[in-house]
């Protein structure tokens, strides 16, 4: 047990802290406090002292510079079983701290704030409080250090149950997580002065030597991609924007696998700028579709693969309309629906409909976020696929040039086909698709299969690739089905025998010079 004989106690977050710091009083605590929260303290009767009264020196440069100094650190680091350290502190008058009551400058918040400038960021930036709660938690077998509020409670119970001591347990406990929320707080600051110092030159290549990773809770899901798999849902407490922000409006609990693909709709739908409705199964959309009227973009998307759309997601750019409402409550079974808005009579239409969920995530993509993949062992970073197509960049190599028309589907379809697993071939008609073929081992094979998927459709169609054709084969069956354009990066070995093959079967055919894998 250690017994609480002096508190330093200086919070940002003033939640419960009265109801402690009165508890610590009628075990005659001596309170030692700064600012705001020795304010408090006095307003309400409970006696405190100044820490610079306490260290005999005045807080200064604006308040950077409070806590910083041996009376303060000697009291917390001294080995109370050393002879020596207990002669040093004896010596120069240094008197022990038996618990920290900190919680840091807001620095989440005020990042999160519209508009915040760098220098209102770096100000937030706490120094002393950090150095204090990892001084107390590194001794933490004679001082007790409590970091956050939901704390509180507990503490006041043992102080009670134990006259004013604490045993070794909860100061273990208090400690531990004292290290992780410093490492939090830093991988914060970290992540923020990563994404606004742009220019700043503290990187190997365009990655740093060593990322942290701040995580925090949302919710626990019911399990992950199978009944037998635990999971939890995390934001990024840097982040703001994205699925972590989103409402769920009605409808059963987001499972792992809704989560996942509401990530690849959403993402695919804010590619358009036009109203766009995109469905989504297992990861791979089975439908897109851009139309001046979301109703029709919605139903071409649903009829691309009616079939795959069953038990799919749902995306909108746009908020959806009675009318769209109507069209998606008739196309049977889907999970969630996630769109910016819904209009008070589509929200009418589903009310009924218990299981189906409906999310409003008023939000765009996140254009400056890394792509992550864990592997065995560690992760895999990339620069998010943000790449655009330069108009000025395409080539037409074939005799044959596609028609306005085809190259405004082309280019439709060369969006489309980034968001699909490779190997990737999408048909297209105008701005709808009418045949994907998603995950291949082989191209020719997801050309079959988006053949397939198109039926009498696929006439005159155009095709997107993913990647370059390495044989003529693809090109063939694409000549056979009645296809007229198509869209590839290029660079084979084989392009000059497939820029033939296109030539000899009257198929229009530009390079990208880009390639969208997506594993």
């Amino acid at each position: 047990m250690v017994k609480i004989k002096r508190a330093l106690v200086s919070v940002s977050d003033k939640t419960g802290v009265l109801e402690l710091a009165q508890e610590l009083n009628g075990f005659g605590v001596e309170i030692l406090s700064t600012g705001g929260t020795a304010k408090l303290f006095r307003e309400n009767n409970i006696p405190v002292k100044e820490v610079s009264e306490h260290t005999g020196f005045p807080e200064m440069l604006d308040g950077r510079v409070k806590t910083l100094h041996p009376k303060i650190h000697g009291g917390l680091l001294a080995l109370r079983e050393n002879k020596s350290h207990m002669a040093t502190v004896k010596e120069h008058q240094i008197g022990l701290i038996d618990m920290v009551v900190v919680n840091l400058y807001p620095f989440e918040k005020t990042i999160k704030k519209p508009g915040v400038s760098r220098e209102e960021a770096i100000e937030n930036i706490d120094i002393g409080g950090p150095s204090m709660l990892r001084s107390a938690a590194k001794n933490h077998q004679s001082v007790a250090v409590i970091c956050n509020p939901a704390h509180y409670p507990h503490v006041i119970e043992e102080l009670k149950k134990n006259k004013g001591s604490l045993s070794e347990q909860l100061l273990c406990d208090l400690a531990t997580e004292v290290f992780s929320h410093t490492s939090r707080y830093d991988g914060m600051i970290h992540s923020y002065l990563k994404s606004a110092d742009k220019g700043c030159q503290c990187t190997s290549g365009n990655f740093s030597q060593e990322i942290n990773l701040a995580l925090e809770k949302i919710q626990d899901l019911r399990y992950g991609e199978n009944p037998h798999q635990k999971a939890a849902f995390y934001r990024e407490k840097s982040k703001t924007q994205g699925l972590i922000s989103l409402k769920q409006l009605q409808g059963k609990e987001l499972s792992f696998n809704n989560i996942l693909d509401l990530h690849a709709a959403f993402e695919l739908a804010h590619e358009f700028s036009r109203p766009a409705a995109i469905v989504v199964k297992h990861n791979n959309p089975c439908g897109a579709a851009e139309d001046p009227r979301l109703d029709k973009a919605y139903y071409a998307a649903w009829q691309c693969d009616s079939l795959s759309a069953f038990g799919g997601i749902v995306a909108l750019n746009r908020e959806m309309d009675l009318v769209t409402a109507k069209i998606v409550a008739g196309s049977g079974f889907l999970e969630c629906i996630i769109a910016p808005g819904y209009a008070r009579e589509a929200l009418a239409l589903f009310k009924d409909k218990k299981n189906l969920r409906l999310i409003l995530l008023d939000a765009v993509r996140s254009s400056g976020d890394s792509d992550i993949k864990r592997v065995s062992g560690g992760l895999l970073i990339q620069d998010k696929d943000n790449a655009t197509l330069d108009m000025n960049t395409l080539k037409v190599v074939t005799k044959k040039k596609p028609t306005k028309k085809e190259m405004e589907s082309l280019l439709f379809g060369w969006k489309v086909a980034k968001h699909v697993r490779s190997n990737a071939i999408v048909l297209t008609r105008g701005t709808k698709t009418v045949g994907i073929g998603a995950g291949q081992m082989s191209r020719v094979d997801a050309v079959m299969i988006a053949r397939h998927k198109a039926g009498s459709l696929i006439r005159n169609s155009c095709l997107s690739s993913d990647a370059f054709f390495p044989k003529e084969d693809a090109v063939i069956q694409a000549a056979k089905a009645g296809i007229k354009a198509i869209i590839q990066p290029g660079g084979s070995i084989a392009d000059s025998d497939i820029i033939k093959a296109c030539d000899k079967f009257k198929i229009a055919m530009v390079f990208t010079g880009m390639r969208h894998f997506k594993h």
